[in-house]
């Protein structure tokens, strides 16, 4: 089962580090939290990415394409013109990188990579945030709403996305945008979805907002909520950065499993 990764923000409130890299390869406790992403999945099994790049994407494709020489111990021949590396500790990871564009929507970088998903069932997340989440639960409830799609819901304060649920259902039963009230506690998406193929048929063209598309699915009771209540953090400031490294490095990252 492919994992689709947004990859694509400028992280204008994270200037200081955005400037010269994408938001997605900003580093916590040395590592993009692109990486800390993609660990999550891994560790629950599931090894195949289909990363979508928009501003200075070459920086991860370049990542990705000296993973294994970085993180391997290796032996030079400078006379005989060789290389040999010496373990084969990375990662089993499938990566597949796609160009989807720097202003492009996210319906329309779903639509981009739509050749690759080969119409099954498949996880999608932003590439800015860490979680505890349970991966396999969430596939699994997924599994047992019967919705095109699942989203999963945290419960941070204000500033993003606030849902309605139904209280047993688990539907999506409103889907509206940020409100300016930042001292609320609402449930909120907090990305890690589980999609359907037929959701990309809601993507008219490049320019079809997931927002509004989400909206409609919740409309007409395709979308269902997962709620988790453990820990959620996303990165979209310096002072998010500086509290995710901080955990990192105190040895309590939440979303550490391996």
């Amino acid at each position: 089962m492919k994992t689709v990764i947004l990859a694509v923000g400028y992280g204008t409130r994270l200037s200081e580090e955005t400037g010269v890299r994408p938001k997605p390869m900003v580093e916590i406790g040395g590592m993009p939290i692109l990486w800390h992403i993609m660990k999550i999945y891994s560790s629950y099994g599931y090894n195949d990415f289909i990363i979508c790049l928009g501003y200075k994407g070459n920086l991860i494709k370049d990542f990705f394409a000296d993973y294994r020489l970085h993180y391997s111990n290796l032996t030079i021949d400078l006379r005989k013109n060789s290389l040999k590396l010496l373990n084969n500790e990375v990662e089993p990871w499938k990566i597949t990188l796609v160009d989807t564009g720097e202003t492009t929507t996210i319906g329309g970088r779903l639509k981009r990579v739509k050749e690759y998903l080969e119409n099954e069932t498949f996880f999608m997340t932003y590439g800015d945030g860490v979680s505890d989440v349970n991966i396999s639960k969430l596939l699994e409830f997924h599994k047992n709403q019967g919705t095109y799609a699942t989203l999963t819901t945290v419960q941070p304060p204000g500033r993003f996305g606030i849902l309605d649920l139904e209280r047993d259902t688990k539907l999506v039963t409103c889907f509206y945008n940020n409100t300016k009230n930042e001292t609320l506690t609402h449930w909120i998406n907090g990305g890690f979805f589980v999609l359907e193929p037929k959701v990309i048929d809601y993507l008219k063209d490049d320019y079809t907002l997931w927002g509004k598309t989400l909206e409609i699915l919740s409309e007409e009771n395709q979308l269902s909520a997962y709620r988790h209540y453990g820990f959620w953090q996303n990165m979209d400031t310096l002072m998010d950065k500086n509290i995710l490294n901080e955990i990192w490095d105190k040895s309590k990252a939440p979303w550490k499993r391996w």
